[in-house]
């Protein structure tokens, strides 16, 4: 996210900013903490300098940091590039995101599970908290939907030393298919237990586990949902992906990277707009798709419906082949 909008403002000052003034970036840090979250937002909500907030990036920090936002005599316009929790939309006119919610990743899961893979009998291993419940009710839902069967659902924390009882239920029970909603640490402890335990199931989870391609050999075949992956094709993101490798060599962009980049640059268009008023901006971005022109970003169109979601946005699966994650090819 940092290096995404870095990317962006420093663009936006070299195209001579916005109605000729520069954009300053200002950076802290929640450590995906809600009570961090919350004083983080306190800070940037009393400095009058602050007219729009770009973030959370998880879905419990920003459900917290979005009741500081939104309240009081001078609410400020929030946009997160990846809180995907379902209770987030609606929850205050100053909300935003440009990232599908939990409501697309779960069944896009399952439905790659049903029709692609061919799974009938999951297992899932999740996170017990709001992302990792909204991933597995949402993929229970649609899984059973289509005539699979759930055979158990575990909860884990980031305490918990070991998954081995997970899996021996799963294994007696004749899984095909495991789905992780879980987050990096987690995942990566499942898999090196299922390699040690010698289970090969096919392995999915959400965009929570971006950047577990890093793991190399550890992560190769692992399927994700995500917003983004970063071998879109149109010309847009192509000169994103090339920019961006320029900046930071070595480095390529993700879900979360691209939103941000979206979210500066639109903000961006709104306070050229409609000025650098935290209501106007506000106000605007409400109209974004509806009324204003929808945006067209590295990420795809971005239009906001009327709780603040990315209308239309959808889930796309990709596959970590030799360290990268790209996307799935179609069977």
């Amino acid at each position: 996210m940092l290096r995404a909008a870095q990317l962006a403002v420093n663009q936006i000052n070299a195209n001579r900013g916005i109605r000729g003034r520069k954009v300053e970036l200002r950076i802290l840090d929640d450590s995906g903490n809600e009570d961090t979250a919350v004083r983080v937002a306190e800070q940037l909500y009393a400095d009058p300098t602050v007219v729009a907030v770009v973030g959370h990036l998880s879905s419990g920090a920003s459900l917290a940091a979005a009741r500081v936002y939104g309240g009081g005599a001078t609410p400020t316009p929030m946009i997160s590039p990846s809180a995907s929790s379902p209770d987030l939309s609606g929850i205050s006119p100053y909300v935003f995101r440009v990232c599908p919610s939990d409501l697309q990743h779960g069944p896009q899961l399952a439905r790659f599970a049903w029709q692609t893979l061919g799974a009938r009998r999951a297992g899932i291993i999740y996170l017990n908290n709001d992302y990792g419940r909204g991933v597995r009710r949402t993929f229970a839902a649609e899984f059973a939907r289509l005539g699979g069967t759930v055979l158990e659902t575990d909860p884990y924390i980031p305490a918990t030393p070991s998954f081995e009882p997970y899996f021996s239920r799963m294994r007696r029970s004749g899984a095909d298919v495991l789905l992780l909603a879980a987050e990096r640490p987690g995942a990566e402890l499942a898999l090196r237990e299922m390699h040690a335990l010698g289970l090969r199931w096919p392995v999915l989870g959400g965009d929570a586990l971006t950047g577990i391609e890093a793991d190399g050999a550890l992560a190769e075949g692992i399927r994700l949902s995500s917003a983004y992956l970063p071998d879109r094709r149109d010309e847009r993101n192509v000169a994103f992906v090339a920019d961006y490798a320029r900046a930071f060599p070595g480095q390529r962009p993700d879900h979360r990277g691209a939103g941000t980049y979206d979210i500066v640059l639109l903000l961006a268009r709104a306070i050229d707009r409609a000025g650098a008023d935290r209501r106007a901006i506000r106000d605007y971005l409400a109209r974004v798709g509806r009324g204003q022109a929808a945006f067209e970003g590295v990420t795809g169109t971005i239009a906001f419906d009327g709780k603040g979601d990315a209308a239309g946005k959808t889930a796309v699966i990709g596959v970590v082949r030799n360290g990268r994650l790209v996307t799935e090819a179609a069977p």
